[in-house]
């Protein structure tokens, strides 16, 4: 039901990602009306008498919306009939409920919102958090670092990924005091074999590719994020409006069609979405409000990868080798 478009353009997602996923099954929850007429052996809908908004507070989607569709489909994961949870609902809101149901890890204080930006090696970054979290300790950024590798292992089928560090310059010496002190744990964490860190690297890095993580507070990290989605677009309008404008330019995009529409693909930011929310006891994951039925079949994507790939499991396997590291760092506060 979530979204600036609900079920106009989640069903059709729906009903692609079935066919393409014939060992997959789908709980469709929302409002009884506009699901009426949505049929598949694979999909099973499951009725909710309230939606929570855009605009609802907080305190009305977790405490009075209690049917919400929402808050229902969280408590599939939390009861064992869904493996994961897709949404494009509220932000807040879907991170509020899903941690009241499903609590966090053991050694986890706060979940972080992790997503993947489109790099000029071909791949994505992937980065946390990206909006759960505007402020954040060391400590924090440093269980960041534990979850995301456990994400991108999956995502990239790699046991060691790098990670690295959002800063001002790749000095040891810049940044400021929560950073320096975030650099000391991820070296600390190198050290005992739970991480591979990198070092600190500097926002051009998030779109050359210099590291397969790289680890933020919220803040920072929704302003990059919503920073590469405008660069693309940019792009994409700079290329359409270039190949309108003369003949010239037309002759050039005709005969550079094929790197054109690969440039296209590798920029849609639409290919990237579905962010998961990390450090929770199940599976959730948030797709763009604003995502259209392209867009939101590669959250479903994500979220199916994570399930089928026991995500949660290695997430919880990572953290609890690192619990050593963490518990110091939580009494160093």
């Amino acid at each position: 039901m979530g979204g600036d478009h609900g079920p106009q353009v989640t069903l059709p997602a729906c009903r692609q990602f079935l066919e393409q996923h014939p060992e997959a099954a789908l709980i469709l929850v929302g409002l009884a009306a506009p699901l009426a007429g949505f049929s598949h052996p694979r999909a099973r809908i499951v009725a909710a008498s309230e939606v929570v908004t855009m605009d609802d507070p907080l305190e009305i989607a977790l405490r009075r919306k209690k049917d919400s569709s929402m808050r229902v489909a969280i408590q599939q994961v939390k009861d064992g009939s869904a493996q994961a949870a897709v949404s494009a609902g509220n932000t807040g809101a879907l991170m509020a409920i899903s941690r009241y149901l499903l609590k966090t890890v053991d050694g986890i204080e706060r979940p972080a919102i992790a997503g993947q930006i489109p790099n000029a090696t071909g791949g994505a970054t992937t980065m946390l958090d990206l909006g759960a979290n505007v402020d954040c300790s060391a400590e924090h950024l440093l269980q960041f670092a534990v979850m995301g590798s456990a994400l991108v292992s999956v995502l990239s089928n790699k046991e060691s990924p790098t990670v690295g560090l959002l800063n001002i310059g790749e000095e040891v010496i810049k940044g400021n005091e929560t950073i320096k002190k975030a650099g000391d744990l991820l070296r600390s964490a190198a050290k005992s074999g739970d991480l591979n860190f990198f070092g600190n690297v500097e926002g051009n890095d998030i779109f050359k590719g210099t590291v397969d993580l790289v680890v933020c507070d919220g803040f920072v990290g929704n302003v990059a994020l919503k920073t590469s989605e405008g660069l693309a677009a940019m792009i994409l309008g700079f290329l359409k409006a270039e190949f309108v404008r003369n003949v010239f330019t037309k002759m050039a995009a005709i005969a550079a069609y094929s790197v054109l529409n690969a440039l296209k693909k590798r920029v849609d930011h639409r290919r990237y979405n579905g962010a998961a929310l990390l450090g929770l006891r199940g599976l959730v994951f948030k797709s763009h409000g604003s995502a259209d039925e392209l867009g939101f079949g590669y959250a479903l994507q994500r979220a199916y990868d994570a399930a089928r790939n026991n995500l949660l499991d290695r997430v919880q396997v990572r953290i609890a080798h690192a619990a050593p590291l963490l518990a110091n760092s939580e009494s160093m506060q």
